[in-house]
């Protein structure tokens, strides 16, 4: 489960440039580290430490090669990735050139799989301005209810 907190934030752009705004902030986030990938699927594969970590870098070094190239690659049931490199609009047809191109990016598309996982996680917004309020109109309504009888 994510648990957030609510914060303060000024409004950066738009309309309401300027303007306090609130929004929902993760309270800490988990990060997980190469080590313990490695011990995780060493614990469960029948592969030394030494081979997940060959692993781990030959797939580095392939993304580097692919990316280099322009390419894509498919990694099975998990994602695929694919070099976007999009261009500037020019005015004229003779000034499209190669400085007319954006900086690279890398897409990531997720398969249905990790797609699923995205919508089970469970997450839960510490408001105690909302549960005050919630608390109040309780008090409110069982009041008038009581009063009624």
């Amino acid at each position: 489960m994510i648990s957030f907190k609510v914060i303060k934030r000024k409004v950066g752009v738009g309309p309401k440039k300027g303007q306090d705004a609130f929004v929902a902030e993760p309270k800490s986030v988990t990060k997980f580290s190469a080590t313990w990938l490695v011990e995780r699927i060493v614990r469960e594969t029948s592969l030394s430490e030494g081979d997940v970590r060959n692993v781990l870098i030959t797939l580095r070094n392939i993304f580097i090669e692919v990316i280099k190239l322009g390419a894509s690659l498919d990694l099975g049931d998990i994602f695929s990735i694919r070099t976007s490199i999009t261009s500037k609009m020019e005015a004229k047809e003779e000034d499209v050139c190669a400085t007319s191109l954006k900086k690279p990016r890398i897409i990531v598309t997720w398969k249905d799989t990790i797609r699923q996982a995205l919508k089970k996680i469970e997450v839960e917004v510490d408001n105690q301005k909302r549960k005050e309020e919630k608390k109040k109109k309780k008090k409110e309504e069982g009041g008038i209810g009581q009063h009624g009888n």
